[in-house]
């Protein structure tokens, strides 16, 4: 009998990566002209992000800046989970932006809901903050992986462990 292979499914943001976004952002921001004289800023707080800005117009624009510069790095920025604008001092608005780590049980319950409902025969177990998937064929697991990757998870997936 042949071992079963497994994977894990897991929800992960690498901090390094953020931190750079984070930099590159206020070096744009510090270039551009519509920017001039604004006290925009992003900051990160332990596993937050905070933002800084004059006006909700200027917020967008510095998400906007922010969003092509996790993207660039890899940063899933479905991840980001956001509050609400709050108004800060000296007339400036700011908004904390959770960036999500692991799979909550919600989403995990739906990830088991798609492999239940695909008919593959693998077993699923939740972990913690992950999900294990283990099977005997490995086209099994590649199927999978291909339904999770098209569903529609209010997080971005990653598929580590493959054995």
């Amino acid at each position: 009998m042949s071992k079963d292979s497994s994977f894990d499914i897991v929800s992960k943001v690498d901090f390094s990566e953020v931190t750079n976004a984070i930099t590159q952002t206020m070096k744009e921001i510090a270039t551009r002209y519509d920017f001039k004289g604004s006290k925009s800023e992003v900051s990160l707080d332990k596993e937050e992000l905070v933002l800084v800005s004059d006006d909700e117009y200027k917020m967008d624009q510095l998400k906007d800046v922010l969003f092509s510069k996790l993207i660039k790095r890899g940063v899933p920025v479905k991840n980001l989970d956001y509050g609400k604008i709050e108004k800060a001092s000296g007339g400036t608005v700011r908004q904390r932006a959770k960036l999500v780590q692991g799979i909550d049980k919600e989403n995990a319950k739906k990830i088991n809901t798609i492999i239940k409902n695909s008919g593959v025969k693998v077993k699923s177990q939740v972990q913690d903050d992950q999900v294990r998937i283990s099977g005997k064929s490995r086209d099994d697991l590649q199927k999978i992986i291909s339904l999770v990757r098209e569903a529609d998870l209010s997080i971005d997936v990653q598929f580590i462990n493959y054995r």
